[in-house]
């Protein structure tokens, strides 16, 4: 698991060359916003629950045989699975927005999820709904203007939501 720092004097010490004034400005850039993330992540962990449940509630009401007699998270151990890997998934969404590297998010996460899905006969589109409520939730939450630092968060947002859809494709 790399931070973006660490990543960009990898990649450089690989190719054996020096870090680009592109890739400085880029990293001087994150240091700059680093409060704006800071505040992001400070947000989506403290809502993480009411994200994962609105989400979890949102998904049943559109898809109820999920919760029906048969369905993948009929009884209470069902769902909690459920609720868990979906706590799990936003948790290493945070780990991602921190670092500013969605390293963590693929290595200990993402892989490998679709095909422990596929053998447990988990519908992974319907995770992937799921993920996508999550988003749209984390960013509601995220980019709120109340009580943060200020400025434009348009890129960090959409860092955020590029995380919730790599982890909604690696499931589906």
């Amino acid at each position: 698991m790399f931070d973006a720092f660490t990543r960009v004097v990898s990649q450089a010490d690989a190719r054996g060359d020096y870090i680009s004034s592109s890739q400085i400005d880029a990293l001087s850039a994150m240091v700059a916003d680093g409060n704006k993330r800071i505040d992001a992540v400070n947000r989506m962990t403290g809502s993480a629950s009411a994200i994962v449940a609105d989400a979890a509630r949102a998904l049943f009401g559109e898809q109820p045989q999920l919760i029906a007699p048969g369905g993948n998270a009929y009884t209470s151990r069902r769902m909690a699975a459920c609720l868990r890997d979906m706590e799990i998934i936003l948790r290493y969404v945070t780990y991602a927005t921190f670092t500013g590297d969605a390293s963590v998010l693929n290595d200990r996460c993402l892989n490998g999820l679709r095909e422990t899905y596929v053998a447990l006969g988990v519908p992974g589109a319907s995770v992937a709904a799921g993920v996508q409520k999550m988003k749209d939730a984390a960013v509601s939450i995220a980019n709120d203007r109340n009580g943060i630092t200020q400025g434009d968060c348009s890129a960090l947002m959409s860092e955020i939501s590029g995380y919730f859809d790599a982890a909604a494709s690696a499931v589906a």
